[in-house]
């Protein structure tokens, strides 16, 4: 387990966590908030995406009270993606989260999930700054994440494909 706050725990993505993913991502209602639901996963999908990646991800499950209800991961940024957020050296870590059981919406736990995200990674990681970029039309989410403290920096235009458009992003940060 990588932390718990209370009934809610993040622990590492294992392989039997795949077919969880794969009923996540192939949800029209969550797929609409995240990768689009014109991008539906199948097992063969979440494993090359999820599991024979190279990447510097740090992929969760996350449980709540004893069910597992969603996922998160969190990254440091690397040299491109600081300079593309007008970033120099400091330690910033990303993170993309979604609960995926849509009974646990609007329940709270995203909050308590972010903001016990972005405590892990400021005592943990010494993490200086968390960013995020949530789409602009994304209030829900966005609502979300200045509860926890995120405040936002500027437009990205054009930065993340979703069901078949490009669209604008915030780049939001919590800095420590």
């Amino acid at each position: 387990m990588l932390f718990q706050n209370g009934q809610l725990k993040v622990r590492r993505l294992q392989v039997k966590d795949n077919y969880l993913l794969v009923k996540w991502l192939s949800d029209p209602s969550v797929l609409a908030f995240y990768e689009g639901r014109d991008n539906p996963f199948d097992l063969d999908k979440v494993n090359k995406a999820f599991y024979d990646s190279d990447d510097d991800e740090v992929k969760c499950v996350v449980e709540f009270d004893g069910k597992e209800i969603g996922y998160i991961q969190f990254y440091p940024l690397d040299d491109e993606t600081k300079k593309e957020y007008g970033y120099q050296d400091a330690t910033i870590y990303g993170m993309d989260q979604f609960i995926g059981e849509v009974s646990y919406w609007n329940k709270g736990i995203g909050t308590l999930l972010v903001s016990s995200m972005v405590t892990f990674l400021i005592e943990h990681k010494e993490a200086e700054r968390v960013v995020m970029d949530p789409q602009t039309w994304n209030t829900w989410a966005i609502r979300c994440y200045e509860k926890c403290g995120f405040k936002k920096v500027r437009i990205l235009p054009n930065h993340e494909l979703h069901e078949g458009e490009y669209r604008d992003c915030w780049l939001i940060e919590y800095y420590n």
